[in-house]
């Protein structure tokens, strides 16, 4: 295993992809009106893309066709002190294509705000990092890495 300087274990790819697909809640971070904005959405990992629901004529909608965008999303156990991160970046596309539509409509991905959501934003996995804390690292009896 590979850990960074503060001693927080390095995942791979293969194992930030994992860890997306086991919850439902994330954060997009992308530019509104040249500032940046961060949002929280429900989503589902479809193979290497990040699936969005969200209204049409949505801010979110609006400000992420085909711009950059990145994706976090985590979980953490404050009581064992334990957890993850992953951060993805990549291009944010609305989806308009009815074929693609139709696909993305059967996938259960529910959102949780009230009201019409019908539009899909995928989001490119470009890049992807992520890192974990466990129990042995939180609680300082694991010795750290030189």
């Amino acid at each position: 295993m590979e850990y960074d300087a503060s001693g927080l274990q390095v995942l791979s790819r293969p194992e930030c992809l994992e860890l997306l697909s086991t919850v439902r809640i994330g954060r997009i971070v992308f530019t509104d009106r040249a500032l940046p904005a961060v949002q929280p959405v429900t989503y589902l990992l479809d193979g290497q893309a990040i699936v969005i629901r969200t209204a049409q004529g949505s801010k979110l909608a609006a400000a992420t066709r085909q711009a950059v965008v990145a994706f976090e999303a985590d979980e953490f156990d404050a009581d064992e002190r334990t957890g993850w991160s992953v951060t993805a970046v990549g291009h944010a596309r609305a989806v308009l294509e009815p074929g693609e539509l139709a696909r993305l409509a059967g996938l259960p991905l529910r959102a949780w705000a009230p009201g019409g959501r019908d539009h899909y934003i995928t989001v490119t996995i470009e890049q992807v990092t992520g890192r974990r804390i466990t129990a042995a690292r939180a609680s300082g009896s694991a010795s750290l890495p030189r």
